[in-house]
């Protein structure tokens, strides 16, 4: 598997601050990478060198094997899009938004119609952006970020303030890219949403990586208590160590059938974090 994004050494500076420090990754292609860290950390930052909008201090990074020094428009029309700010057309419609992309990606204006199907805006085609909600505000840009069916999709916190219920549809829109193999570069400060959707993550601190893998390996790296609960079926529950000598009690309570549920505790990203940091993922 080749890599889609290569960095090496990225570091930024604003006025003598150091936002980005020695940022290295290798992200592959057709993977789900979650860049997770709290408000400040450098995520945007980084992603607005990545997409070419910002100039790095110092470092190294190729998208598709280009340099981001070096970016044509052949590898800015295989990118899609969710940013910050949303480059919406508040007066036009729906539909009308997204006819302007059709030309500038070079694409047929058939696409615009499946697009606004696939993010659940079939209805919405010709009413104006003004009038739409937030969630239907992002599911617009994210139809517009999709349309070309690019390689890679820079998502940057893509369901920050949105309601459950759409951030679950962008969740599962997002799948289904990965599922066409594209390339997803998500940020966010929701662990629960990094530890469903990405492969892998980097945990981000004041500009400095303090941690890289798999989510799930991530929590099971920093598991010290090893601890299994069992909720027991008169409402009680009961921590024991998650040790061979616990098994005699496990079986006691399962020739009872005193169980309700039982699961091990392992730590979550946001207790990684806070034992790597002192501070929050908000």
């Amino acid at each position: 598997m080749k890599n889609s994004i290569e960095v090496k050494d990225i570091e930024m500076v604003f006025q003598d601050k150091k936002v980005l420090d020695h940022i290295n990754l290798c992200i592959e292609e057709g993977e789900i990478f979650g860049l997770l860290g709290p408000s400040g950390a450098g995520k945007t930052t980084l992603i607005k060198i990545l997409t070419g909008q910002l100039k790095q201090t110092q470092g190294v990074a190729q998208i598709l094997g280009e340099s981001i020094l070096k970016f044509t428009s052949r590898i800015y029309a295989q990118m899609g899009m969710v940013l910050d700010q949303t480059g919406l057309y508040e007066r036009l419609s729906c539909y009308d938004n997204l006819e302007l992309f059709t030309s500038i990606y070079g694409i047929s204006k058939n696409k615009i119609k499946e697009s606004l199907k696939r993010v659940g805006l079939e209805e919405a085609v010709r009413q104006p952006v003004y009038k739409l909600s937030r969630g239907m505000r992002q599911r617009l840009v994210l139809a517009r970020a999709i349309m070309h069916e690019p390689k890679i999709l820079f998502l940057d916190e893509p369901t920050s303030a949105l309601d459950p219920a759409t951030s679950l549809y962008i969740h599962e829109l997002i799948l289904e890219e990965k599922e066409k193999g594209t390339t997803i570069f998500l940020t966010t400060h929701n662990m629960e949403e990094a530890a469903k959707l990405c492969d892998h993550i980097v945990l981000l601190n004041e500009g400095h990586i303090v941690e890289y893998g798999v989510p799930q390996e991530i929590c099971k790296r920093y598991d010290h208590q090893r601890q299994i609960q069992i909720l027991l079926s008169n409402g009680e529950t009961c921590i024991l160590k998650n040790q061979p000598e616990s098994g005699e009690q496990i079986k006691h309570y399962f020739e009872k059938q005193q169980i309700s549920a039982i699961h091990s505790m392992e730590p979550t990203l946001e207790t990684v974090f806070i034992e790597l940091t002192g501070r929050r993922l908000v």
